[in-house]
């Protein structure tokens, strides 16, 4: 007897929630292609930062790229979630992931807006917000549905979805120019500590989604490995502004050498940690992990961001000296480091003082590029310098930090 077709047509599916116990649970290819929309942002993003450095407007550069990394990242992780959760491939979530990277790709083309006004004292912010609420409108819709299917979660996605809606009125209010620039800030900082401290209280309140931890952490680790992609886009374009002044020579090879290595030891941090492992021992760890990344996905896209800047020096379009440029690298690349061992010991128990000593020589080596340029040192040798910062801890986790790992693994 012949074994019943399977269904492969994209019906609507009931959401009932999925097993957050399922074995080999992957990344979808919907999830993948949503992710592509990320890819562009980010480069916006860093592009725009890169302009506004070497402008010599690191202020309303920093104000502009928080914002835009915050909006980007905030809307992904709430999809994320609900996504490993209640992801039925049906046609309706289909049609929803559709919006949502509509309203990525409308973030996107906000970005230049607000940077350009904080060049100029003000938040415009329209077309962000345009895009953001496009996002969170399909996600008021994917959480009502769900309450509508999940009986036993009921209250939870109904928490969910009204607050999402609720909070989409203040970005509304944002966007009208009712307000004085400084007030549109204020609130705006107030609505995204809403969204935040919203999730964490509903997580904490009521029934919790059921989330796949594995699935959880490969999807963020994605996201990084995209904005991993940053890294190697500044290097590319450090490397033809030196080709395009001086030719194809040594400090090419340097640069290119340099931030490749700085990409490849970033990444190898990043996946020395078994984020998946965590989650499946705390659940209460689950949002640190998940808000903590915003500022390591800013983190890895400044650093992309700091080897543009990198590059309009070298072809000397930058109001920038050679040692703030390199700061423009070393900073994030810092914070990188430091949010990456704060993320470890909070999901992790024990403390190795190995940690600390590597996270110390990470940013001696920091300082050393630094100090190299401001003392007239080139590009290229400072690049090779900072280089190294990563691989301090490499070295330090292949030689004896893996033991430690696996030891609170096990734990």
């Amino acid at each position: 007897m012949t074994a019943p077709a399977a269904d492969r047509s994209h019906r609507l599916r009931r959401m009932t929630g999925r097993d957050p116990n399922e074995s080999h649970r992957a990344a979808t290819p919907l999830e993948l292609l949503y992710d592509l929309t990320l890819v562009v942002a980010f480069s916006v993003a860093g592009g725009q930062f890169a302009h506004a450095l070497v402008e010599d407007h690191v202020v309303a550069g920093l104000l502009g790229f928080g914002v835009g990394m915050f909006a980007i990242t905030l809307a992904w992780i709430n999809f994320s979630w609900f996504s490993s959760a209640y992801d039925t491939d049906d046609g309706f979530m289909r049609l929803a992931t559709l919006v949502q990277m509509v309203g990525v790709l409308v973030i996107a083309l906000g970005l230049h807006d607000v940077f350009e006004g904080f060049n100029h004292g003000e938040f415009d912010n329209a077309v962000l917000v345009a895009g953001y609420v496009t996002m969170r409108v399909s996600m008021v819709a994917l959480w009502s549905r769900a309450a509508r299917h999940d009986r036993e979660r009921r209250s939870t996605c109904l928490a969910y979805a009204r607050g999402i809606a609720a909070v989409q009125v203040g970005w509304i209010i944002t966007a009208l120019d009712l307000l004085p620039t400084g007030a549109q800030i204020a609130l705006a900082l107030v609505l995204f500590a809403v969204e935040v401290g919203g999730t964490v209280w509903i997580e904490t309140h009521f029934p919790s989604t059921p989330w796949n931890p594995h699935h959880i952490a490969e999807r963020y680790a994605l996201l990084a490995i995209i904005s991993f992609g940053e890294v190697i886009l500044g290097t590319t374009t450090a490397i033809e502004a030196v080709v395009a002044e001086q030719g194809w020579s040594a400090d090419a090879a340097v640069i290119a050498l340099a931030g490749v290595s700085l990409a490849v030891g970033l990444w190898w941090c990043y996946f020395i940690v078994p984020y998946g492992e965590a989650l499946r021992g705390s659940n209460a760890k689950s949002m640190i992990f998940g808000f903590g990344h915003v500022l390591l996905y800013a983190a890895i896209a400044a650093t992309g961001a700091g080897l543009h800047a990198a590059a309009y020096l070298l072809e000397d379009h930058s109001e920038l000296d050679p040692a703030q440029t390199v700061l423009t690298m070393a900073v994030p690349v810092g914070l990188f480091a430091v949010v990456l061992v704060v993320l470890f010991h909070v999901m992790f128990p024990g403390r190795d003082p190995l940690h600390y000593w590597l996270l110390a020589g990470t940013l001696v080596v920091l300082v050393a590029a630094w100090v190299l340029a401001a003392g007239g040192a080139s590009m290229s040798v400072a690049l090779a310098v900072l280089m190294l910062a990563p691989w301090v801890t490499v070295v330090g986790y292949e030689l004896r930090g893996h033991r430690h790992l696996a030891e609170v693994v096990g734990a």
